[in-house]
């Protein structure tokens, strides 16, 4: 009788489909890398369009004065 090894289940695969048990799934994201030059210059830019809309000014006012944000 021919003997059929089978493959050794992962920590990770055990994990994964625990989770999928309890119905969850997996979800890769794409995210912008923050630290890139190109988005902190893209950044910079939006903002000096909304600095000069005026519409945008009161709501400009609360994201600064809601957040420490950092020197780009």
């Amino acid at each position: 009788m021919p003997q059929t090894h089978a493959k050794p289940v992962s920590k990770f695969q055990r994990y994964r489909r625990s989770k999928q048990l309890k119905g969850m799934r997996l979800l890769r994201l794409w995210v912008p890398d923050t630290h890139s030059v190109a988005f902190k210059r893209e950044i910079k830019r939006e903002m000096a369009l909304l600095r000069r809309a005026p519409e945008q000014l009161e709501a400009t006012r609360f994201i600064e004065a809601a957040f420490d944000w950092p020197s780009l």
